[in-house]
């Protein structure tokens, strides 16, 4: 799988001006440090990873979407969505006009913000706050600092499931709107291990050390 490695060369005024076309790449990006906010325009899709080193963010018009994960060492912005089959991580703060999805967790050092929902397979955890649209759910621990926000949405009625944190465990600060409903964390399966001797086997060789050791008492 190809890298895309974008540098100073390919960024003018903050914005992506190199020759590939991110919104259907079918490989890795990666972002050099100290770049600062690195400005998409439209779509940015990438099969496998999308990485911003330490002082570089990404920032999209419209969805950031990879196949992989998605980490920045600044922050991470989308007009529209943000999805990633693996986790989300951002240094400063995760942001979606529409709704945020991981396969595994969503972590942010900052705060995490979502027009619509947070959906992640494993844990959330934000530095500072969490404030989505609608519902916000993850199996495994939904940790923040400071204040929670869910089903804040201003432009239309919501249900009661529509706001509704669902997590395995809630571990932070307060939640100032929405419904928490903890379902438990689930304890790793215990794994049994089977030792099987090849021929000759344990009580085989046990045997034949006893034959032998009788064998030089006899002799002696």
């Amino acid at each position: 799988m190809k890298t895309l490695t974008i540098t100073a060369a390919d960024v003018k005024d903050g914005k992506y001006v190199g020759t590939e076309d991110v919104s259907d790449f079918q490989g890795h990006i990666e972002i050099e440090a100290n770049l600062g906010w690195v400005r998409f325009d439209g779509h940015v899709s990438v099969s496998g990873r999308i990485f911003a080193a330490a002082g570089s963010g990404i920032e999209a018009d419209e969805s950031i979407e990879a196949g992989w994960g998605i980490k920045a060492g600044s922050g991470i912005k989308a007009g529209w969505g943000i999805k990633a089959g693996w986790g989300i991580e951002a240094d400063e703060s995760i942001e979606a006009g529409w709704g945020i999805k991981a396969g595994w967790g969503i972590e942010a050092g900052w705060g995490i913000k979502a027009g619509w929902g947070i959906k992640a397979g494993e844990s959330i955890e934000a530095g500072w706050g969490i404030l989505a649209g609608f519902w916000i759910s993850c199996k495994k621990t939904l940790t923040f600092r400071l204040r929670l926000f869910a089903g804040a949405c201003y432009w239309r009625e919501i249900t009661e499931e529509e706001k509704t944190i669902t997590c395995g465990k809630l571990v932070g600060g307060e939640v100032c709107y929405g419904i928490v409903k903890e379902t438990g964390i689930e304890a790793p399966p215990l794994v049994s291990t089977q030792i099987v001797f090849s021929e000759p086997d344990l009580a085989t060789r046990v045997a034949e050390l006893e034959r032998r050791v009788r064998a030089m008492e006899t002799a002696a």
